[in-house]
């Protein structure tokens, strides 16, 4: 059997009776493909308002729609369609037309595509690629995303991190919250303060969630997080994330070393030496270090109470993990070392959420991951130009949506 040109577009678009390919005309100057699709005479369609079916035609509007490319030629969709007046609810409206969605220019197959291009690579390089302005692509995207978490169910959520990352000048910050079973973005809002925490338990419960089934949070330890889950979440744990506490005191070695490099000049320039765990030491390092050990610098014992609280994390008994870090702490707190001696009133003065780790291993890995995409975004100047936007791809990239599209 010989298909027509026609045919095989009408097999391509996947259309359906009464729809039909009136006609096809190809521009070799525009490189541009117009498809001119039509309804059979006579043909009922369903109300759009309130789906009540074989609704009379009262008259027809003329749109466009762009559609994927046949090979370098841009394609558009042209067709009347039909206004119905319902027999049920006496409206006059536009159908809808089973190739695209109200409203749009895009046909779903071109939406599916916008989607596809902009979970992996810039909102820019994507209209690029399909030859739009990129605001036409924002559209889909401010569309398909929030319809798609509309649908979401975090009915099952029970382990949640939570951090902030900055995502402009100006200490503008994002809030992420992340399913830590399944990695999974749950909900980004704008800001770090305490209210954010009530802002994603009105979110959890929206999506068929409830603040009692949330069993623990992992966090830093920002007075904010720690009041706002007190105060939204209060039959939850907390579990202070390793990678914050471990930041906490490289931060005081880091300190200790800007100082005694004052009056020794060795500890110039050996920043990341200090910070890197031994393992990841290159040999030059590695030998560079051990000089510096041989000098009796504070610098050198404040890394040891670094390498020796590391040894913290790999306890699975809480009293056993409570035992070590009150040896510790008295170690630190008697060191004579200012900035360790503060790093170890802060982690007396978060004691519970650090020692739960034993029992919890939660983490903000997942998040830390997160955090270094956005940021990478950022600097590749992706323009997302808004915040909102930034939070629309984080949803995209890392919210791992279901969305009702053809492939």
């Amino acid at each position: 059997m010989t298909l027509s040109q026609e045919d095989l577009f009408k097999l391509a678009l996947n259309l359906q009776d009464p729809w039909y390919i009136k006609s096809i005309e190809f521009s070799s100057a525009k490189k541009q493909i117009d498809i001119h699709i039509d309804f059979i005479p006579g043909s009922r369609f369903e109300c759009s308002n309130c789906k009540f079916p074989n609704n009379c035609i009262h008259d027809t509007k003329e749109r466009v729609w762009r559609h994927l490319n046949f090979f370098q030629f841009k394609a558009y969709i042209h067709a009347r369609v039909p206004r119905t007046i319902c027999q049920k609810c006496g409206s006059i409206r536009l159908i809808d037309v089973p190739w695209a969605r109200r409203s749009t220019g895009f046909t779903l197959l071109m939406d599916a595509l916008i989607l596809l291009l902009a979970q992996n690579m810039p909102v820019s390089a994507a209209a690029e690629i399909i030859g739009e302005h990129d605001t036409r692509i924002w559209r889909v995207l401010s569309y398909y995303i929030p319809e798609s978490r509309s649908k979401e169910d975090y009915s099952q959520v029970k382990i949640v991190g939570v951090d902030e990352t900055s995502c402009a000048k100006f200490h503008k910050y994002v809030s992420l919250f992340v399913d830590l079973d399944n990695n999974k973005v749950l909900y980004v809002c704008e800001g770090k303060d305490a209210s954010t925490i009530g802002s994603f338990k009105k979110d959890l419960e929206d999506h068929n969630g409830a603040s009692k089934n949330i069993e623990m949070f992992c966090s830093d330890m920002s007075p904010a997080f720690i009041s706002g889950i007190a105060e939204q979440f209060p039959g939850s744990s907390l579990t202070f994330d390793k990678f914050h506490v471990m930041k906490m005191v490289n931060e005081a070695v880091d300190q200790v070393r800007r100082e005694e490099q004052h009056h020794n000049a060795e500890l110039k320039n050996t920043r990341y030496m200090w910070l890197k765990n031994p393992n990841d030491l290159s040999l030059a390092e590695k030998e560079k270090l051990g000089s510096l050990k041989d000098m009796n610098l504070m610098t050198s014992k404040a890394y040891n109470f670094k390498l020796s609280l590391k040894d913290l994390w790999t306890f699975n008994d809480k009293i056993l993990a409570e035992d070590f870090l009150k040896k510790w702490y008295y170690w630190a707190t008697h060191s004579q070392i200012d900035p360790i001696i503060d790093a170890a009133k802060t982690i007396k003065s978060h004691w519970n959420g650090i020692i739960n780790y034993a029992e919890t291993k939660i983490s903000n890995g997942v998040l830390e991951g997160i955090n270094s995409m956005v940021q990478s975004a950022k600097s590749s100047a992706r323009g997302f130009r808004t915040t909102k936007n930034l939070i629309l791809i984080i949803y995209l990239r890392l919210g791992k949506l279901q969305f009702n599209l053809p492939t």
